[in-house]
């Protein structure tokens, strides 16, 4: 690894972890304001990372090197490990009394939008620690689809290189600029969080849990701040707006973007958007006739209640409104099943995503017609662009490695001493970075609290591996990766 690439790496880490140091005031200000002296610890938390920020800044600036992908690689995993450990230090030093693996699995739980939490006891929680969380929830997002979008097409990773901002056709470039285009990706982000928030407080929140839930559903994480999540209001209107902004939020922001502001209706034609709400529709009207059926339950409140779940669990937003484990074994199938698929590239939601779907099915199509017209050539196609070679290799090597994992962290939760349910359930919906698991212990009204040190540390490995693209962080574990 070349020094000048290792220097720039920890420069860049080191200005970012200045930006979170100054976040972390946020959340001290709310303290101070509500009166609960966890202010200090914000405000000490901040002082300590800005400081050695600032000194590790000073101590490694000098010229940018040229971007390689070398480069990209290792800077993407250093700023995914800085940003879990200076989010993990107020919760470390909080009253809470958690160990290093539960701070640290809390903080890359809300920095990946996993959703899952340690913390129980949410609804008489300080302030202070409910916005943070929160906020590293809602900061992950940017992250997450600022990864998408710039970062891995450049990459190659996983088949996200067919997703670049500007095609060779010069009028479907979305902006000229690539600071336009940030600016733009940013104001749409805060126009979501705040209609959200607003949609939410008339809806019958109060202010403070309509803020904090409306950073969590834009960002797709699922941290609440009650124990029963939206079960706890019991209002389907708070449901419908929560299964609408999930759904918006699982679409690429490349989309919202050009919808919002060029009115670009085109961009809908995007097969993955169609792959997504077909499934999203398909599973929610399934789900709602088979609870309205088999529970007696009316049909409206069904649709209403499974099209929420539903929502939560394809966009990996990780919310429950009920137990929908108890609504029979069809109910946890079909839940165990839509944590595998996630939303669309390019957005805040995990899992192996629509767009893969899409080239695997038309990689198997044209598979099948060869074995009729050997000497006939079918092309991959995905809309009207043509999947190359590469990209296909990357997305099924994606898939393999993804199921290689689960099965790897499977028999290591087990190892560990877990059942076969529990197991499997919390190492699909790491790496898919759903949050709720399937079970008594880690379902969606369970928690992850009674999970030990070395479960959490194997469980946020996971949860890193399934938001970097599993690849980004896999290569680093090559011997070539390192050579000079």
């Amino acid at each position: 690894m070349n020094a000048t690439l290792f220097r720039s790496s920890i420069y860049i880490a080191a200005l970012c972890g200045m930006y979170l140091a100054a976040a972390m005031f946020v959340p001290a200000a709310v303290d101070l304001y509500y009166g609960n002296p966890d202010w200090r610890l914000f405000a000490l938390s901040g002082t300590i990372v800005g400081g050695l920020s600032l000194a590790t800044a000073l101590a490694t600036r000098g010229a940018p090197p040229v971007f390689n992908k070398r480069f990209g690689f290792f800077l993407v995993n250093l700023l995914w490990a800085v940003f879990s450990l200076i989010g993990a230090l107020p919760l470390y030093l909080s009253p809470l009394d958690l160990t290093f693996a539960q701070s640290l699995f809390e903080s890359i739980s809300a920095i990946t939008t996993t959703g899952s939490t340690v913390i129980p006891g949410l609804d008489s929680m300080a302030p202070g620690i409910l916005v943070w969380r929160s906020l590293l929830c809602w900061l992950g997002g940017i992250g997450i689809v600022a990864l998408g979008l710039f970062i891995l097409p450049s990459l190659h990773v996983g088949g996200m290189s067919i997703f670049k901002l500007e095609s060779s056709e010069t009028n479907d470039k979305p902006f000229a600029k690539l600071a336009s285009f940030t600016r733009a990706f940013l104001a749409v982000y805060l126009m979501l969080t705040l209609s959200c928030m607003i949609a939410y407080d008339i809806a019958g929140m109060s202010h403070f849990d309509a803020l904090n839930h409306a950073m969590s559903t834009v960002a797709t994480a699922g941290f609440s701040t009650h124990d029963a999540s939206f079960a706890f209001f019991d209002n389907e209107a708070i449901l419908v707006i929560g299964t609408i902004f999930l759904a918006l939020c699982s679409l690429p922001f490349s989309v919202l973007i050009l919808l919002a502001i060029r009115g670009r209706l085109d961009t809908l034609r995007d097969p993955q958007i169609m792959v997504f709400l077909g499934y999203l529709c398909s599973f929610g009207i399934a789900l709602g006739i088979y609870h309205h059926l088999r529970n007696g339950v009316p049909i409206d409140s069904a649709l209403v209640h499974s099209f929420f779940n539903i929502a939560s669990i394809l966009s990996t937003g990780g919310f429950a409104s009920d137990d929908y484990t108890l609504w029979g074994p069809f109910a946890v199938a079909l839940a165990l099943f839509a944590t595998f698929m996630g939303g669309c590239s390019g957005s805040t939601a995990g899992g192996i995503k629509a767009y893969r779907f899409v080239i695997m099915f038309n990689v198997v199509m044209a598979g099948l017609k060869r074995l009729v017209y050997p000497n006939a050539i079918y092309p991959v196609r995905y809309g009207n662009a043509t999947v190359d070679a590469e990209v296909q290799r990357g997305v099924f090597l994606f898939v393999i490695l993804f199921i290689f994992l689960w099965v790897a962290g499977t028999l290591g939760m087990t190892l560990i001493g877990y059942d076969i349910l529990t197991a499997t359930s919390a190492v699909v919906t790491a790496l898919s970075n759903t949050g709720p698991g399937i079970g008594h212990i880690i379902g969606p009204v369970g928690n992850f609290s009674t999970i030990t040190d070395p479960a959490l540390y194997l469980l946020s490995l996971m949860m890193l591996l399934g938001r970097l693209e599993v690849l980004t962080v896999l290569v680093l574990l090559t011997p070539v990766f390192w050579r000079r």
